[in-house]
């Protein structure tokens, strides 16, 4: 055994001093070449210089005040798992001269314990409580590469952004919290890069997998509680589609789970949640969670939109008069034509194009919000009611074959006045389906219905169109025939 760790050495160091001469390279603005570096490794370090790392810092920043740390440590969720992180992997740590760690999501080491020696050489790059090893704080490193890409990670000697970090290895594994699907934490093996073998990363993640059946166990524990506090809620619904929902968004009791799916995505703000199916439901808090119930549509605020062929669009909120700015209206019609849900940048690039900003989608959303109340919801930013627009119907029509039914549907261009891309684009759309649907396959009754809105009464095609299909003694065909005239005219 010795004599081998003897032979393994020299390999170390040729690896490290390899790393070394490629860190130094890419460090000067050379390319690495293929292969070269290991891809989870370059991905780390193009986040880190991309985050503004130094290579040349000599230590971790403190993310607390020393004697705030214990606190800190109690406070937060992983705080419960030491004594099980500690009791699978601390004798072995110490006795192999090497330190375990375990942080908080951010990579700041809330607890580290280990070899005495090892501790001593750590606490001079901040490898102790209270440091922060967020990959975007010291760069590439066990803790904060695992946590950046939720996955065990063995960071070997020069693989580390960070110069002063070289004569150190890490291996760390995230742990993930079961009830709210996010990292909480991270556990991690350090020790300097001869000492540590990359097989410690499975060790290392093996106990994190059981900080995470701990956890789960301890979630189900918790479920049983909740659902036998609150089945009575559940079974008051008589039959009504509903569920039990804990704080964190997880279905513990439904009637429509394989609808729904195991979670559902609680609203910032307001007591409205949109499910997976696209159906509305109210939350009702209950002790440790909610009560979801879906809301039939008498239950459901209407917003009534329209927006075709009118200059003063016009909004209706269960029969309550909306009165709109033109920029609100095309938000209106923006999340009415998804509604899924469009983040701030999404929004603004189809208000505005590449030159918008999305804190002014921002600004323009909270004073919609102000108008509109919790029916517009964040996070996505969608509607969370039934939406009557005149456009959108217009658009179920079109998938059909009554043509009669398009034509009265369509009263003219879409926001006619409006240049943001997303409702020029729906607009041109719309007007060149109902034109070419019309024009083919239109009566002529449809046709004259159609040549009466906004941009088509110039239309050359369609007045051609009126003027020989309708008897010469018909009003319209006359009045066809004189605008077709004055087309014409000089």
């Amino acid at each position: 055994m010795s004599g081998s760790r003897r032979e393994a050495v020299p390999d170390l160091n040729v690896h490290s001093l390899r790393l070394r001469r490629l860190h130094e390279s890419v460090l000067n603005g050379a390319q690495p070449p293929d292969g070269a570096l290991r891809g989870l490794i370059s991905a780390s370090w193009r986040r880190s210089m991309d985050a503004g790392v130094d290579p040349e810092a000599s230590a971790a920043p403190p993310a607390f005040e020393r004697e705030d740390v214990e606190d800190v440590r109690s406070h937060h969720p992983v705080g419960a798992l030491l004594p099980l992180v500690a009791g699978t992997l601390l004798e072995a740590a110490s006795a192999s001269a090497h330190i375990l760690m375990v942080t908080d999501e951010k990579g700041r080491v809330l607890w580290r314990d280990g070899d005495h020696r090892v501790m001593g050489m750590a606490d001079e790059v901040g490898l102790a409580d209270g440091f922060h090893w967020g990959e975007e704080v010291i760069g590439t490193n066990g803790m904060g590469t695992a946590l950046a890409t939720r996955g065990p990670v063995h960071v070997f000697s020069a693989e580390h952004l960070v110069r002063a970090l070289h004569p150190w290895s890490c291996s760390a594994a995230p742990i993930n919290d079961p009830d709210s699907g996010e990292v909480i934490g991270c556990v991690d093996i350090s020790g300097t890069m001869d000492a540590l073998h990359p097989a410690t990363v499975a060790l290392v993640e093996t106990t994190a997998r059981l900080a995470e059946s701990h956890l789960a166990l301890r979630m189900r524990e918790r479920d049983d509680l909740f659902r036998a506090r609150n089945d009575e809620h559940l079974l008051a619904l008589r039959g009504e589609p509903g569920a039990l929902v804990t704080a964190t968004g997880r279905v513990v009791a439904s009637d429509r789970s394989l609808r729904w799916g195991d979670r559902v995505r609680l609203p910032a703000s307001g007591d409205r949640v949109v499910l997976p199916d696209g159906e509305t439901a109210l939350l009702t808090p209950v002790r440790d969670g909610f009560l979801l119930r879906v809301l039939g549509t008498a239950d459901t605020p209407v917003l009534t939109l329209s927006f075709l062929g009118t200059r003063h669009p016009a909004a209706d909120l269960d029969g309550a008069h909306v009165p709109l700015s033109p920029r609100h209206a095309e938000i209106l019609t923006v999340l009415a034509l998804n509604p899924k849900g469009v983040t701030a940048e999404q929004l603004s690039l189809h208000l505005y194009g590449d030159a918008g900003n999305p804190v002014t989608a921002r600004a323009e959303i909270h004073r919609l919000r102000l108008q509109l109340g919790p029916v517009v919801a964040a996070r996505p930013y969608r509607l969370t009611c039934v939406v009557r627009a005149d456009f959108l119907t217009l658009r179920r029509l079109l998938a059909g074959e009554d043509t009669t039914a398009i034509a009265g549907a369509y009263g003219g261009p879409l926001l006619p006045r409006s240049d943001a891309p997303a409702v020029r684009d729906e607009r041109e759309e719309l007007e060149g389906r109902v034109r070419a649907r019309l024009l083919t396959r239109g009566s002529p009754d449809d046709l004259w219905a159609y040549a009466e809105t906004e941009g088509a009464k110039g239309d050359a095609h369609v007045l051609e169109r009126l003027v020989a299909v309708l008897p010469r003694s018909d009003h319209r065909a006359v009045t066809a025939a004189i605008r077709l005239s004055a087309l014409d005219s000089p």
